[in-house]
């Protein structure tokens, strides 16, 4: 008998350990009650409960700091954690954590609100009372974050907000947001502010019912139209948003890794099972030197994007600069766990173009992590102009 290696700590494995049973006792029992899937999302009552209960048993808020209940992981644990949770084919795999709306959305801000938000906002998403979502992207600023049109202007004692936030991650069921907006009456210097926004305020409305290519529907538009905020919904100082929300982007970045990475594992069992069951002239396809080659490729990629995941989780943990290794990471793990799931799909043969398998799904989930989060051209220009500069300060 084999055992696998662990790289982390004997807490995470613990923790891990403990996540497993929250699955399989109690998510996946549940994912089959209600006829969840990949594609058929839970309900935002029925997330509620997941996020409560994912709360009560320690998991919900490992990232927040430890004396607000976090783990207190390096970031070889948390990606080692996270990995696993997608590794486990649960649908709710993004929910146990509260990635798409609760405590990692929080991410610096728990280091830049003033108490009153603390209270209002910040504990209550600790907590799993409180969804929240972070809004950026518009339909006419994605990478180009500095180009929004979405406004904030001081009127009276409050803020008034007009504009629309386009794909925002976790909206449809959000019950706050943190909206990033101009606020300059410079267009050329590119102001922008961060501010807290409650869904239940007149004048906010979330346009959702479209679907990815994935069939999910975690996105939605935010639209705001004569939104009224008090000045107290302000986050940190006025012209820092963009900084604010750009300071954990290199951890960021890496931290979307993990996902891919865990569903990527997910497609190479699929595909070497498939290649053990399925018979073909007298002999498993297993036996096929056609088929080994894709299943060699496959495990051999996967094991050096693990390499490279853990290789800039460590860098940053020791405190170093990883802003081009991060998009390194983030460029070829999407673009690897892409790979993967298009052989997968190869050996699997018709059964993998079938709507509804498993590797069909994976195949074009996995496409969109290509774009997501910045697309690879992105990062290639992330990558080579910290290659440029470092030269040019050597």
């Amino acid at each position: 008998m084999t055992t696998t290696l662990f790289e982390g700590s004997p807490a995470a494995a613990e923790f891990i350990a403990r996540v497993d049973g929250f699955i399989d006792g109690e998510l996946r029992p549940l994912a089959a009650e209600h006829g969840i899937t990949h594609e058929k999302g839970p309900s935002r009552e029925l997330l509620r409960q997941v996020w409560k209960r994912s709360h009560e048993l320690g998991f919900y808020g490992m990232t927040l700091p430890q004396p607000m209940g976090g783990a207190g992981f390096s970031l070889v644990d948390h990606v080692l954690v996270k990995e696993h949770l997608y590794a486990s084919g649960t649908p709710f795999a993004p929910h146990i954590l509260g990635e798409l709306s609760g405590p990692p959305r929080l991410g610096a801000l728990v280091k830049q609100v003033t108490q009153d938000q603390m209270q209002r906002f910040i504990l209550p998403v600790a907590r799993a009372e409180m969804a929240v979502c972070f809004a950026i992207t518009e339909p006419n600023a994605g990478s180009d974050a500095g180009a929004l049109e979405t406004r904030a202007v001081i009127e009276g004692d409050g803020f008034v907000l007009n504009g629309t936030k386009r794909f925002i991650s976790g909206s449809p069921f959000c019950d706050a947001a943190v909206i990033i907006c101009a606020t300059g009456d410079d267009p050329a210097k590119r102001e922008t502010t961060a501010f807290f926004v409650e869904r239940d305020r007149p004048g906010f409305r979330i346009e959702e019912g479209y679907k990815t290519m994935a069939g999910q529907s975690h996105t939605g538009n935010i639209v705001l139209t004569d939104c009224r905020i008090p000045l107290g919904n302000q986050i940190g100082e006025r012209g820092k948003g963009l900084a604010l929300a750009l300071g954990r982007i290199t951890v960021n970045r890496l931290l979307h890794t993990p996902a891919m990475l865990g569903l990527a594992k997910l497609a190479l069992q699929d595909a070497v099972r498939h290649a053990q069951t399925r018979r073909q002239f007298g002999q498993p396809i297993g036996g096929f030197q056609a088929v080994q080659h894709l299943l060699a490729d496959m495990a051999t990629e996967l094991a050096a994007a693990r390499a490279l995941m853990l290789s800039v989780a460590r860098r940053l943990d020791a405190g170093g600069d990883a802003r081009a290794e991060a998009s390194m990471a983030k460029l070829f793990c999407s673009e690897t766990a892409f790979r993967i799931a298009d052989r997968a799909v190869q050996v699997l043969g018709g059964e993998g173009i079938v709507q509804g398998s498993r590797v069909e799904f994976l195949f074009r989930l996995l496409r969109m992590y290509r774009v997501l989060t910045g697309t690879s051209e992105i990062q290639r220009n992330t990558i080579a102009k910290e290659l440029l500069a470092r030269a040019a300060a050597a």
